[in-house]
């Protein structure tokens, strides 16, 4: 598979099968995430792989906790019940962090590249998931369980997201984009 067909073919995938795969496989996603464009060269990223029913019980009860915690306060939880269910069927949920983060707000905008480059890893690492028949789902709703998470993980630097990863049980179409033509501006 071309990287063009990989990213045709890349699905956001909420179901998986309970089938693990190697630690080999996991370590060939981690290199792939690594070898993304780092804006001067910062490599900000760092990750934690959360594997082993264990680990993924634990996991999946903090973030199911705070939902209902924020449910029964009335307030929105988004689709943090399905990502919680994507990470409960996932062998390997692996949380992104920006191991540069800078707290000083004079320092905005190397925290805005750095979350670039971060995201340039994640989708890498999507791209390896697609061409080894893997499904990924990159996960934001980990903000709902925000501080709990990062508790739990032992981290103090900003969490940017999590991505589930397994071989998917389901094939979802592509989903509706807009074409280039209406989101782009021609200057010539």
């Amino acid at each position: 598979m071309n990287t063009l067909e990989a990213i045709e073919r890349r699905r956001s995938i909420r179901r998986f099968k309970s089938a693990p795969f190697s630690r080999e496989t996991i370590e060939k996603l981690l290199h792939a995430a690594t070898q993304s464009p780092s804006a001067k060269n910062r490599q900000p990223w760092r990750f934690v792989v959360v594997e082993g029913e264990h680990y993924r019980a634990q996991m999946v009860r903090i973030m199911r906790d705070k939902v209902n915690y924020l449910k029964e306060k009335g307030l929105e939880t988004g689709s943090s019940e399905w990502s919680a269910k994507a990470m409960s069927e996932a062998p390997v949920t692996i949380f992104v962090f920006n191991g540069e983060s800078i707290n000083d707000t004079s320092e905005v905008s190397w925290s805005l590249v750095d979350v670039q480059s971060i995201g340039a890893a994640i989708q890498n690492m999507l791209l390896a998931a697609q061409e080894m028949d893997l499904g990924s789902l990159w996960i934001c709703d980990v903000y709902y369980a925000y501080d709990d998470l990062c508790q739990w993980l032992g981290r103090d630097d900003q969490m940017i997201a999590a991505v589930s990863i397994g071989y998917p049980d389901e094939a979802p179409g592509p989903r509706p984009r807009r074409p280039w033509e209406e989101v782009t501006t021609w200057l010539d």
